[in-house]
């Protein structure tokens, strides 16, 4: 697993460089390396991240668990959906003929002996509306819990995201620092300032600007 594989190499680093002299380098890796790991296990902040992150090890199968909670509640919504739109149509139709009969009926004197028909026919109709509003609310109600899940992965989705961010600005600053190419003239890097003369990790670039950082570099 990832983790285990980045421990393994902090725990080795001081072996590497007792035999590479460029020292720089491989301690900005090394925190590179300590920077993985610290925001793979901050993944569990809260309890319920801490139980995901024993569950779900590996960053890959993270993000695989977030795409199959969204799928799920996406299911779920859409479940519960079909379910209410009958309701509703029920009570839509028979609210209309309800409304129709009570209209026939005042308005012709001859059927005044249907009356107590249609007041009937009401009351059962109330009664059913309010059941159809029950579980409707029901039906709402479990739209709303399907979508607990972006929480979660909301928050797991900004982790991971502010860890690929740091790490590439990291490693733009290891190849900044220790390039012999001169990129200042660079035509890719508009910036007011250069980012070979300060610290990319202070600086908002876009992926325009790295892609020529990349290019002058020869990566």
């Amino acid at each position: 697993m990832i983790v285990n594989h980045t421990e393994t190499a902090i725990a080795n680093l001081d072996l590497i460089q007792s035999a590479n002299p460029d020292t720089n380098i491989l301690n900005r890796v090394g925190h590179i390396a300590r920077a993985l790991h610290d925001t793979m296990a901050g993944l569990g902040l809260s309890q319920i991240l801490e139980q995901v992150a024993r569950d779900i090890p590996d960053t890959r199968d993270r993000l695989h668990y977030i795409s199959t909670m969204t799928e799920q509640a996406a299911e779920r919504v859409l479940n519960a959906t079909d379910k209410a739109i009958p309701i509703q149509d029920d009570l839509t139709d028979r609210t209309a003929l309800l409304v129709k009969q009570w209209q026939t009926v005042l308005s012709h004197p001859s059927l005044k002996s249907e009356y107590n028909l249609v007041a009937e026919q009401t009351v059962k109709h109330l009664q059913h509306l309010d059941q159809g509003a029950n579980d409707t609310k029901a039906i709402l109600l479990e739209i709303m819990m399907a979508q607990d899940f972006q929480d979660l992965t909301g928050q797991v989705i900004k982790k991971i995201t502010q860890l690929i961010n740091e790490m590439e600005k990291q490693l733009l600053q290891v190849l900044v620092d220790f390039s012999t190419v001169n990129i200042e003239n660079h035509p890719n890097l508009n910036h007011q300032q250069t980012l070979s003369t300060q610290d990319v990790s202070e600086t908002n670039i876009n992926q325009s600007e790295v892609d020529g950082l990349l290019e002058s570099l020869g990566f």
